[in-house]
């Protein structure tokens, strides 16, 4: 089977193969290619392998118009079927589940008083957006709300049952692929505010009760199979501070047991992540740093109450972010694979049918990463997508190993050539300390042509991390395409690249952490890549505050800074940038250091702060108070972009708006139009 599959995808290779990519630079990408709707995003396959589904984009509109699409594969060449959104609620996710049916999840603009339900104000109105889940069926005849429990609950506030009604009650949690009609779901209890766990039958709407969360309980693994949990986490108070205790089922007497082995202090914050459990030995498949910086692969054995002396999978440079499981009854719960965490991820396939597919596909699309997505049963269909730093994603299907049919693309009028190369670097900060960075550089520059302008572009955060391929904001091939270098820092405090980079950031909010960005201008000047006198620093954010910081510290590398969607005010900011309870409070301790502020009286350099007036997740109050607090030390623009969210996805008039922003201050009141 597999030298099939390989000879196939070979002669398909050859077949694709177009002419090799001219790297010349010619033109700018128009701001309208970076800004329409994406034609087609959120595609997967449904667990039996019937149904594609996907959300695509209604062209030529300024407003977020979307479309639920749903493919039959045994009738592939009908097209797909089409609805679309509503005109208030607008598809922005959608997923094929099985029994026909398609979880959809959709958002609205909404306006009015939360009290405390959701991020935003306490009191008085919010300008946000409101979020609900649907289920319908392939042919789109019927939305009724996912999961939910709709009764009315004795005991529950009318302002209460308001709050479920706005933000919805349900998710869906994992597809569990063999069990033809069920899934398992999680539901708010509108009395206790925490969620219940079931195994919810997509016939007929019959829950069966798996677990109850609350506060310190939540579930962690649960079987595949049969949707029942395996482990759960439990986090004790302990000596001032929380200690986090993993929890095993024990097979024999159905009783969840805490091992030592496994319990830490979370401050102390290792990664513990049970993956997957191996039938014939019962051990555990754990992704953990317990026993490097990196996150590796471990097996824990249960019995023994002790992990393997060696890890199963590891990397010398990067993390183990997954390990990719069968779902069909001929591989079921067996690795298939496994991704590396590198500036692109890196799926490697040890099962020899799919890695001689991937090499296959990969020769097709040269030049481009190859991701297989989701496959049917016998291999029959695979769906993947395919994307560069020059190409945006685009999603195909590959039809009994000799035909690809192309879906579609997120988007076009985008010409490769237009986009310059893209480096995985590191260089060293002034303490030593090495930090990793994404360059992108202008098509077919190279040192020849001399030094450029250059753009310093931290990312959000910071408690994240950047990764190559195509930029989904649109920013990094907007500024490339016009002649700028990018340089993306993995400064101290970014995680997914190590526990020591990730440590090193507590506490050094504009000062350690703002150093890295800093280090990077002098190293692309170093390397010849940077015109020394035209550097802008440019974040949103987290990179928002390391914009405002930038403009309040002196002797700064930066001609002028741009700040998106800002906290400025490290006093005021509040510890709702998260769902997870655990996070906000490890976080909450780390967020200290210089204050923008503060130090508005040192501001030295042009700054522009833009922000949604629905972005709940920054507010307001910290781009317009420093605007407030700079203008009349140094030149200031402020804008507040109507019904703008803090989080993709963005309207099209969104995307203008701030790509106009950019290009406009770049030129006119950083002065980058000029050289020197």
């Amino acid at each position: 089977m597999a030298i099939k599959h390989m000879a196939a995808c070979a002669a398909l290779a050859l077949a694709m193969v177009g002419a090799p990519l001219d790297t010349a630079a010619r033109k700018p990408i128009p701001i309208q290619a970076l800004s329409e709707m994406p034609a087609i995003q959120s595609v997967s396959m449904s667990a039996d392998g019937r149904n594609i589904v996907a959300v695509l984009g209604k062209p030529g509109t300024e407003e977020f118009e979307t479309l639920l699409a749903s493919w039959d594969l045994q009738n592939l060449d009908k097209g797909p079927t089409i609805t679309a959104s509503n005109e208030r609620m607008k598809f922005v996710t959608a997923y094929g589940l099985k029994s026909g049916r398609i979880f959809v999840v959709a958002r609205q603009e909404w306006t009015g008083e939360l009290a405390g339900c959701g991020e935003g104000k306490t009191s008085g109105a919010t300008k946000t957006f409101v979020w609900k889940a649907y289920l319908t069926d392939t042919a789109h005849k019927d939305f009724a709300e996912a999961f939910a429990d709709n009764t009315r609950k004795l005991g529950v506030s009318e302002q209460t049952q308001r709050c479920f009604e706005l933000a919805g009650t349900a998710r869906l949690v994992h597809a569990l692929p063999l069990e033809p009609h069920k899934v398992v779901v999680a539901q708010i209890d509108q009395l206790s505010f925490q969620d219940r766990y079931y195994l919810y039958d997509l016939r007929n709407g019959e829950m069966q009760l798996l677990f109850r969360a609350s506060a310190r309980k939540a579930p962690g693994l649960f079987n595949p199979r049969t949707g029942e949990l395996l482990t759960q986490s439990q986090l004790e108070p302990v000596g001032g501070e929380f200690e986090q205790r993993i929890l095993i089922r024990n097979p024999e007497s159905g009783e969840f047991e805490v091992h030592e082995p496994l319990t830490r202090r979370l401050s102390e914050r290792y990664t513990l992540e049970f993956v997957g459990r191996d039938e014939a030995s019962g051990k555990y498949y754990v992704l953990t740093d317990l026993f490097s910086d990196k996150i590796q692969a471990h097996m824990y054995d249960p019995v023994a109450r002790k992990f393997d002396e060696e890890p199963l999978l590891a990397h010398p440079e990067f993390s183990i972010s997954r390990l990719i499981f069968g779902t069909h009854p001929e591989d079921f719960n067996q690795v298939l694979g496994f991704t590396v965490a590198a500036m692109v991820p890196e799926t490697v396939w040890v099962d020899p049918g799919l890695s001689a597919i991937h090499e296959g596909l990969k020769r097709a699309f040269p030049g481009q990463t190859v991701s297989i997505l989701s496959m049917a049963q016998g291999r029959k269909r695979i769906l993947f997508a395919t994307e560069s730093p020059r190409h945006p994603t685009a999603y195909h299907l590959l039809v009994e190993g000799n035909r690809v049919v192309k879906l579609g693309q997120e988007r076009s009028g985008i010409d490769p050539s237009d986009i310059g190369e893209q480096r995985w670097v590191t260089y060293k900060a002034r303490d030593g300390m090495e930090i990793p960075a994404i360059l992108d550089l202008p098509a077919g520059w190279t040192k020849e042509h001399g030094p450029v302008p250059a753009i310093i572009h931290p990312h959000g955060g910071p408690w994240a991390r950047d990764f190559g391929g195509w930029d989904t904001t649109g920013w990094v091939p907007f500024l490339t395409s016009r002649g700028y270098a990018v340089l993306r820092p993995q400064y101290r405090g970014s995680s997914g690249l190590g526990r020591k980079l990730w440590l090193a950031g507590d506490a050094e909010w504009g000062q350690k952490m703002q150093d890295d960005k800093d280090d990077g201008a002098a190293w692309l000047v170093k390397e010849g890549i940077a015109d020394p006198n035209r550097i802008a620093i440019f974040g949103y954010s987290y990179g928002g505050f390391a914009a405002a910081a930038a403009t309040v510290r002196p002797n700064g590398p930066y001609r002028c800074a741009i700040s998106g969607a800002p906290v400025t005010d490290l006093a005021r900011l509040g510890v709702s940038w998260s769902d997870s309870r655990v996070q906000r409070i490890l976080q909450g301790r780390t967020i200290k250091g210089m204050d923008p502020m503060r130090h508005t009286d040192k501001a030295s350099i042009p700054v522009l702060l833009f922000v949604g007036d629905r972005d709940v997740r920054t507010p307001a109050f910290h781009a317009r108070d420093f605007y407030a607090a700079v203008k009349d030390k140094v030149p200031a623009k402020f804008e507040l972009i109507p019904d703008l969210p803090h989080s993709l996805p963005w309207y099209p008039r969104h995307h203008k708006a701030m790509l106009g922003l950019i290009e406009r201050f770049l030129m006119e009141d950083c002065g980058f139009d000029k050289e020197g």
